[in-house]
Parts: C-alpha cells; structure tokens; sequence
C-alpha cells in the first residue's frame, strides 16, 4: 500500500514522504475541524495545529491502529481542546457548498437551506455528539474506527449516535412534517 511506504519513509526521515503525506491528509483534517467547530477560521488554525502535531509525532505512530483513525483522534482532541477552551457557541460562516440538483435554481436554493439548517442543528450537539456524528456521517468511520479516534469504548460511540440522531431529529423535525425553513 502507498500510504503504509509513505508512513516508514516518513518515519525514516524522508520530509518529502512526510509532506506528501500530510497533503493527502490535509482536506479530510480541515472538514472533520470545520464540522466540530462550526466556522472557518478556528478550523484552519486547528487543521495547522493537528498537521503540526502529525508533522512531529509521525514516528510515535505505530500500526495498531489504521494511519486515518489516528489522524482523526488527533484532530478530533485538538478540536475538542479549542472548543472546551472557547465554551462560547460558534456560529456557521457563509460558505460555498457544491450540490447536485435537478438544476432549478429553487431546487439548489432549497438544498442550500436544508444544509445549512442541519449544519446548524449539528453545531447545537454537545462536544461529544458533534464529533462522533462528524466522524460518522462525513467523514464516513465505521463504529470501530470513531471508538479508535475518540478513544471511547464501542457502546459509548453507539450511545453517543444514538442520542446525536435523537436531538437532530428533534432540531430538524420541520423538515420531517414536510415543513421548510422559515
């Protein structure tokens, strides 16, 4: 495997494996970053720090675990950290989100509000909630794997995405009555 070559490389001090490496990985930590912490600035600083922090521990790496759940539970604690830091709600800032519609302009408008709004109700989950529904949901980690990163026992991860969908349920249940943003 590529990824495993470019990690001993790494790790034997090749710094061209180890930026390569860094930029494959470099999208997935800003998204799991912006998606915990609701706005662009914070999760580029804690995408700079995670990379950092990867940068200097790469040789603690050891193939327990799969090289993305690490990367995932470094940036998911630094995420954690600021957060627990700030104790002040962020809100979302204006993005662009790509979308695929029929191409009506109302139908793209519509999925705008709709991803805006369940980004918002995820900014309203408790820490713990968020980053297991990020992890789970956008970034695609199986149960095991969001057990690794967060290093939570695997009912713990059940029960955290069990109470997550209960309240995005409830955040959202407009859209469950056919209802829209108002």
């Amino acid at each position: 495997m590529v990824e495993q070559q470019l990690i001993k490389a790494a790790q034997s001090g090749d710094r061209d494996a180890l930026i390569t490496l860094l930029r494959e990985i470099e999208t997935h930590v800003y998204r799991t970053a912006y998606y915990i912490l609701g706005n662009e600035q914070d999760a580029k600083d804690a995408a700079q720090e995670a990379l950092i922090r990867i940068y200097k521990k790469i040789n603690s790496y050891e193939e327990k675990a799969q090289f993305k759940t690490w990367v995932q539970r470094i940036v998911t604690n630094i995420c954690i950290d600021k957060f627990r830091r700030t104790k002040a709600t962020v809100s979302i800032e204006e993005h662009n989100m790509v979308f695929t519609s029929s191409g009506s302009v109302e139908d793209e408008l519509m999925s705008s509000y709709v991803a805006k709004d369940i980004q918002d109700a995820i900014e309203l989950l408790p820490e713990h909630h968020r980053a297991v529904v990020v992890l789970r949901y956008l970034q695609d980690f199986s149960y095991n794997e969001i057990a690794d990163s967060l290093d939570l026992p695997l009912n713990t991860v059940k029960s955290y995405l069990f109470r997550a969908r209960q309240q995005l349920q409830t955040l959202l249940q407009d859209y469950q009555k056919g209802g829209v943003r108002g």
